[in-house]
This record gives C-alpha cells, structure tokens and sequence, in this order.
C-alpha cells in the first residue's frame, strides 16, 4: 500500500525530520524536502537519499502527498501563498496535503479553502507527542477536515501515530490541539511554582515528586518534566517559545468567545519572560528557571 504514495515535506524541524525518517523506514517512498534552514534540509536529504527541493513547489510537483511541518501561522501562509508561484499552491491539482503544525483554527480553514479550489485535497493532523514519538511513529493525532481526504490520508497517518482520532471539520482538530497545549502549559508552570517553592522551604525534591505522582499533584507533565526542572536539564522537546504561541492560539480564541482566562493568561505571561531571558528555545521546563530562587537573575 506504500507504494500508492509519493511524500514529500515542507519543514524538516526536529518533528518534521523525525517523521520523514519513520516514514522511510515504514516503505512510503519520500521524493524531496524543504525547508528554509538549508544546512538541515541537506544533511536529511543526504541521509534518505531524497532530493532537497529549492522551493516548496519542487516538493508538490515531485509529491503525490505532502506533509508540512512549519512553525507558526506566518510560516504555513507563506508556504501556501496565492501569488507566489514558487509556494505549494502552484501544484496543488490532484494533491493532497497533511498539515501538522499547530496554528490557529482559522488559517487551516483558510489552507483547505485554497488547495480545494485548485482541485486538491487538505487535512489537519495536529500532533501529540514530541521527538522521540515522532521518531517511533506513536504520536496523537488529532485530525480535522473533509472525511474523505482524512480517509485517503489514512495509511500515512497510521504510520505516524498509534492514535489517530477525525474530530471534525477543517479548523476543530486545530482548537481541540490548542486547549490541549493550553492546559499542558498551565500545568507545566504550576508544576515549576510547586517545586520552586518547594526547594525554597527545603523539602527534598526527589521526595517531593514522589508524593506529587501519587496525589492529586500528578500530571502528564510531572512525568515528562518534574525531574528536568529540579536538575536544570532543559533539552528542547518542546520549545519555551512554542509553549508561548500555542497559549497564546488559545487565549486568542478565548477572546472570539468573550471568555476570560486568568491562568492561560499568567501562564503566558511566565513564557514570555523565558523569551526574554533568552531561553525560548530550551525545552519548556525552563519555566522552572523562573520560579527557583537561587536561578533567578541566572
């Protein structure tokens, strides 16, 4: 069933690189890459022996699929221009393309509306998980779009992920993924404050993370950060950065719904000071770099 398919991707960070190697190694043949970090895009190239694409275009025209991995909303407009001939919309007869990022719901409407208008197809498959489950193939899916391009989409999809859930229509998968990002950054800030004050009134923090895995204090994030924030090792999984953005789709769609939400708030405004402390591309415990009293200032 492999075979059916030519994928290609546009954006090859360190989630896109990881499932364009899973997928390689799952039988899908992978035509070409783009991205506009070169240096990366080459070495990937050179490591699939696929072919580096100039410009998101090369990979349409080479694809019959093309998963997209960018960054943020500015990022997936420029990539889907209308003008721009040099964008994915110059191929996108016949196409069908996976959207992976986490952007906001209305930009994912907007993408699906302009591939379907030149007579291809668009899904939204928001991911889950971080490197190592993109490299496994064991992501969340959460997936939004026209059924019958999520069922063509199917076969890649399993691939990436051991759950792939169709939430609905273009843009719902994209609001189910910010309020799940939303409430992991909540509880990754409130779980720094715990431990920060904890380490202030000298309580063992090895403890302390014992007695909160097995109480009401446990959390996902307890498991996946508690130990990195008490020894400061902050590996980028999931930037400080991205944390910031993906609060932020949140609290913006908050706002269309006239809803306040004084904890998403305060829990943006913690990540944005990681941002200006400079470290907005370690890993999203670095929030715990805010809360400890001796690495304040640090």
């Amino acid at each position: 069933m492999q075979n059916q398919f030519r994928v290609g991707f546009v954006g090859v960070g360190r989630m896109g690189a990881n499932m364009a190697r899973r997928l390689s190694e799952t039988g899908f043949p992978l035509t070409s890459i783009f991205d506009l970090h070169s240096s990366a895009a080459a070495a990937l190239a050179e490591q699939l022996h696929i072919t580096r694409a100039q410009t998101p275009a090369e990979v349409a025209q080479t694809s019959s699929v093309i998963i997209t991995a960018v960054s943020d909303d500015q990022a997936m407009r420029a990539i889907f221009a209308e003008q721009d001939e040099t964008s994915l919309l110059a191929h996108a007869h016949n196409r069908l393309f996976i959207n992976c990022a986490t952007l906001s719901p209305n930009v994912h409407r907007d993408i699906e509306r302009l591939v379907t208008a030149r007579g291809g197809a668009s899904i939204e498959a928001c991911m889950a998980g971080s490197i190592t489950q993109a490299r496994q193939g064991t992501l969340y899916l959460m997936c939004g779009g026209k059924q019958d391009a999520f069922d063509r989409a199917r076969p890649v999809l399993d691939a990436m992920g051991t759950t792939v859930r169709y939430i609905g229509q273009a843009g719902e998968a994209a609001a189910v993924k910010a309020l799940v990002n939303m409430v992991m950054n909540s509880n990754t800030a409130a779980l720094a404050e715990g431990l920060g004050l904890g380490e202030a009134l000298g309580i063992d923090l090895t403890l302390l993370r014992d007695v909160f895995s097995q109480t009401g204090a446990a959390s996902r994030v307890l498991e996946t950060d508690g130990e990195d924030m008490q020894y400061r090792a902050h590996e980028c999984y999931f930037s400080a950065a991205h944390a910031a953005k993906d609060s932020a789709i949140a609290l913006d769609l908050a706002k269309e719904t006239g809803l306040l939400l004084p904890v998403a708030q305060a829990t943006l405004s913690q990540y944005r000071r990681v941002i200006e402390t400079g470290k907005g591309e370690l890993d999203k415990s670095a929030v715990a770099e805010l809360t400890f009293k001796d690495r304040t200032g640090r």
